[in-house]
């Protein structure tokens, strides 16, 4: 399987949770390393682009390509347990705690979850602390430039 990330060029080349455990998003609490991709490039674009004007935007976006061997199990999320607004911006402290148990559990290495943005598409959170994270492996990256249209407002 092949899932997509979209990543600042000077961390394009390794997959790490450093940085969402920096901040904390909707599905890791601060402190909890979590790797967040998309099952294709058009929502990895929207999952960061609804966090920019073309103001912030950067120009050094690279597309990350990531395979996931058929050997990896994969936890898929059953969509009961989330609330009713579990997909509001800002997110709160409840599917913070379901990307929280999915890391410690360490019983998968990646769980599927519904996008926020786009009903209907799913991302995909990958646990660096499973066993089973070393095999997976950057396919490719390439320059990701924007198109600025997305941020026209007028």
């Amino acid at each position: 399987m092949q899932i997509y990330r979209l990543s600042r060029k000077k961390y394009a080349n390794k997959l790490s949770g450093v940085g969402a455990s920096k901040s904390g998003n909707r599905w890791n609490s601060r402190g909890t390393e979590i790797i967040y991709c998309a099952d294709s490039r058009a929502l990895a674009m929207a999952e960061v682009s609804v966090h920019m004007s073309l103001a912030t935007l950067p120009k050094d976006f690279m597309m990350i390509e990531i395979d996931i061997p058929r050997s990896i199990r994969i936890q898929n999320l059953d969509l009961r347990v989330l609330y009713d607004d579990w997909n509001e911006f800002p997110h709160n402290y409840k599917t913070q705690t379901i990307g929280d148990l999915f890391i410690s559990k360490n019983k998968y290495c990646i769980l599927k979850v519904p996008s926020a943005v786009v009903k209907g598409d799913f991302n995909y959170l990958i646990n660096p602390y499973h066993l089973d994270f070393k095999k997976i492996k950057i396919a490719k990256t390439f320059e990701f430039p924007f198109d600025r249209r997305l941020f026209d407002y007028a």
